[in-house]
């Protein structure tokens, strides 16, 4: 404990720097925790949280109690999880290459800052966009192509307009990491390859994805946390909360909005919550085993 304290005074100069970030994470991330207690009681907004009277696992027996509604929310989670992911990282990595490969690097600073714009518009205003191109009636695709398809009453579509709207919105963001490590490559390298004979792909097969893998391990291994969560925005606002499309749109997030808004189940939204947290930590603690095995630096911890 002395030399803690003595290290810590010796460091105050950046204790006091880091202070407030530690609070905000803190009073943020730690403190409503004890919120979770409530997934073990039966809530009752008189009595408070601490109040309430225990239920044991009631909360979580109501998540699972039917069993067809539950497979097809979290199949839908992680199938959804497992495209994004898949289709998001590939286009973030294709992406950040090329504009790091252009020749015009003004244009490529402009080109990013485009693709940055939609990360910032709310879902709330990305829903009309979307019912704007697939309506059935004045939407613009039905309209240009004269297709007459009923988007919204043909649930089988919604996953690849999901992942249109989600590619559209996240890539350019996405990219930016990705550009950040490819900043720091050493360009010798690039001269070497170049002195060696190795055209513009070679280059970008043996220097660039190599150098870019530990990021998008990093990356992953930081996202399988997220598993059983979804863009709630995306899953509830985007369909419009159509219950003809649930089974293809609905989700764990979006599900356990709608029992919110029907039933204001508090209990019930920790126990699900918790449920998500636990899986996802789980799941990450095993990937980064499993990568820690195979590539020990590329591992979190």
């Amino acid at each position: 404990m002395k030399a803690f304290l003595r290290n810590t005074w010796k460091h105050r100069a950046h204790v006091v720097m880091a202070l407030p970030v530690f609070l905000i994470l803190f009073f943020i991330m730690y403190v409503p925790m004890a919120g979770l207690v409530m997934a073990f009681k039966n809530y009752d907004m008189t009595k408070g949280i601490w109040g309430s009277p225990w239920n044991g696992l009631d909360n979580f027996k109501f998540l699972i109690a039917s069993k067809a509604t539950f497979v097809q929310i979290t199949r839908n989670t992680i199938l959804y999880y497992l495209l994004f992911t898949a289709v998001g990282t590939f286009l973030n990595v294709v992406l950040a290459i090329a504009i790091d490969q252009l020749i015009f690097k003004r244009m490529g600073k402009t080109m990013q800052t485009l693709m940055i714009i939609p990360v910032f518009i709310s879902y709330a205003a990305v829903q009309f966009i979307v019912y704007a191109f697939i309506s059935s009636d004045t939407g613009i695709l039905n309209k240009t192509f004269q297709m007459g398809t009923r988007f919204y009453s043909t649930a089988n579509l919604w996953p690849w307009i999901l992942l249109v709207v989600k590619v559209w919105k996240d890539t350019g963001y996405g990219s930016v990491l990705y550009m950040s490590v490819l900043s720091g490559i050493d360009s010798s390298l690039y001269e070497a390859a170049d002195i060696d004979g190795a055209n513009k792909w070679q280059s970008i097969w043996h220097i660039t994805l190599p150098s870019l893998i530990p990021m998008v391990t990093v990356m992953l291994l930081l996202s399988v946390g997220n598993i059983m969560h979804s863009d709630t925005g995306l899953f509830y606002q985007v369909p419009r909360n159509n219950g003809v499309l649930y089974e293809y749109t609905q989700v764990i997030d979006s599900y356990v909005l709608n029992a919110i808004l029907k039933t204001s189940n508090f209990g019930f939204t920790a126990a699900t919550s918790f449920f998500q947290s636990v899986v996802g930590l789980l799941l990450m603690l095993l990937s980064n085993f499993l990568v820690k095995k195979i590539e020990p630096e590329n591992a979190l911890f």
